[in-house]
């Protein structure tokens, strides 16, 4: 099966489009090689994959059919990721949040709007 399409099938990517894309941009590498969408994949084959800021580590173990629901996923891999891949993703988030804290500097849309309200009613 192809790569693009194992990633679609087992439910990394929406689409098989957004999954050839990421292959193309070097996103994705098998076996420790960045390898093209048409490469094929087999079970027992090492998947890295960078989404969303983590590297997914992946085990092939079985090819589906075709895409599989959430409860089967498991069935067709092994998730090899470590936890300080998702714990370096959350403070990632929390630095963000730090930085500029809601309600400060200049006024977001709805703020804007809030305060338009608020004129309007007081004339």
């Amino acid at each position: 099966m192809r790569i693009d399409k194992y990633l679609w099938c087992i439910r990394y990517y929406k689409t098989r489009n957004v999954a050839s894309t990421a292959v193309k941009k070097g996103q994705v590498k098998v076996n420790g090689s960045v390898v093209k969408p048409s490469r094929e994949v087999y079970p027992m084959d090492k998947v890295v994959l960078r989404k969303n800021q983590i590297e997914y580590e992946l085990t092939v173990l079985d090819l589906p059919e075709s895409r599989v629901g959430a409860k089967l996923v498991d069935i067709y891999r092994k998730d090899t990721t470590p936890k300080e891949a998702f714990e370096h993703n959350e403070l990632l988030s929390f630095a963000k949040t730090h930085y500029r804290k809601k309600g400060l500097g200049r006024p977001t849309k709805k703020d804007r709007r809030d305060i338009d309200d608020y004129l309007d009613e007081s004339e």
